[in-house]
């Protein structure tokens, strides 16, 4: 039995897991059908890919998918900070949190590949 805690990336996603579905609750209600609701499935679904790679022998197709919903998280982060639904500071934040996982994916996925 593997515990998802001891991969840095889970526990890294999970800590920010936990601060954007904050930020959506905090959206305004009339993005909750729209924006926020695609941020908030989009970073719920990573943390299930990293679980699944945790456990999975073929890796690579899900960390692929990880780095494919962390780029489409950053174009809503973007969004949401020009709409204004996020100040710039948590937008910076969320993008630093973003790219963080996007390079501890990356190193997963380099170490995969060897």
């Amino acid at each position: 039995m593997t515990d998802n805690f001891q991969y840095p990336i889970f526990e890294h996603w999970y800590k920010t897991t936990d601060w954007i579905l904050d930020k959506c609750d905090k959206m305004p209600k009339q993005t909750r059908f729209t924006v926020s609701s695609r941020i908030a499935a989009l970073t719920i679904e990573n943390l299930e890919l990293l679980t699944e790679a945790i456990y999975s022998k073929a890796k690579i197709p899900l960390l692929q998918k990880v780095n494919m919903n962390l780029e489409k998280l950053r174009i809503f982060f973007r969004l949401s900070k020009d709409r204004q639904y996020m100040s710039l500071a948590q937008y910076e934040y969320g993008i630093q949190e973003l790219n963080q996982t996007g390079r501890m994916c990356g190193g997963w996925l380099k170490e995969c590949k060897e």
